[in-house]
């Protein structure tokens, strides 16, 4: 059977909650992908506005996709972008950058409505200490698949015969799926690893329930079928696996423990570069 992985919470600071699906004692990671974080769907209050405080990291790409609410990003290259449901911000970190995620400006004083998926992709060993970049993808250029009943946003990487324009340097699988009532769809074999994250409506994979909000890894080669009992949203979620293991401590993912010590001592002295505009860190944590 299917490995099947239940979130726990996870207090980003602030009262701001996520629910954790990666890394797991029983999954490190599913094709690329070492992190997984769903964020609400929750209403944030007006006198609590999403306040992520500038910080580290190393050795990956963050990847922010929202159905619902708005973030601003910014970080130690200069790069202010808002991000809106729909479209795609990709961070490289590589040897490092550092960034804040907060309500932006023009909606601080209103409740908002969020809901999303912050994953993180690790970088291949090659790749590790890359140059830190960022690129932002709207949503009108994320190229969608039309079938009976079902609509795929190939959000990262290739799937269903269609290549994201988001620039990824390893083999990434990354699809919204929205399905409509008594809608089916088989999910291929095209990468060595896949998982599905269940989000919204009733769904089922060969006839077994998928709970909602737990992370269903699937067999390799297998291709079963997935169908909605209502309308539904669901992630699909994989690629090439890792070229060896990660290591994740905090905000960084490494393949040598010695350059996460190294990123460790570097933010601790200041020296991983600063948000410009901003004034707050978050310290190293103790443990």
């Amino acid at each position: 059977m299917a490995l099947e992985i239940e979130g726990r919470e996870h207090d980003l600071g602030g009262g701001f909650t996520v629910r954790r699906l990666l890394p797991h004692a029983k999954c490190r990671s599913v094709g690329p992908f070492v992190f997984f974080d769903h964020i609400g769907p929750a209403e944030v209050p007006a006198e609590h506005p999403m306040a992520v405080r500038p910080h580290p990291h190393i050795g990956l790409a963050t990847v922010t996709f929202l159905w619902e609410g708005a973030i601003m990003h910014r970080d130690s290259l200069g790069y202010a972008q808002e991000i809106l449901p729909g479209d795609v911000n990709w961070m490289t970190a590589g040897r490092g950058i550092v960034h804040s995620e907060r309500t932006p400006e023009r909606l601080l004083g209103k409740p908002q409505r969020m809901h999303g998926l912050q994953t993180w992709v690790a970088l291949p060993k090659e790749h590790e200490e890359t140059a830190p970049d960022f690129a932002h993808h709207p949503a009108a250029t994320l190229p969608v698949v039309e079938l009976p009943g079902v609509r795929l946003c190939v959000v990262a990487g290739d799937g269903f015969g269609e290549t994201s324009p988001v620039k990824v340097l390893a083999r990434t699988l990354y699809v919204s799926m929205e399905l409509s009532a008594g809608a089916a769809l088989p999910i291929p074999a095209d990468h060595a690893e896949r998982a599905l994250y269940p989000v919204e409506g009733e769904l089922t994979l060969d006839g077994e329930p998928l709970a909602l909000g737990r992370l269903r890894v699937l067999d390799p080669g297998s291709e079963p079928v997935l169908r909605a009992g209502c309308d539904a949203r669901v992630m699909l979620l994989g690629g090439e696996p890792l070229d060896g293991r990660r290591h994740v401590w905090w905000n960084f993912v490494s393949s040598s423990r010695e350059r996460i010590e190294q990123a460790k001592a570097d933010w601790a002295a200041d020296r991983m570069g600063r948000v410009p505009g901003e004034t707050e860190r978050i310290p190293l944590p103790e443990r």
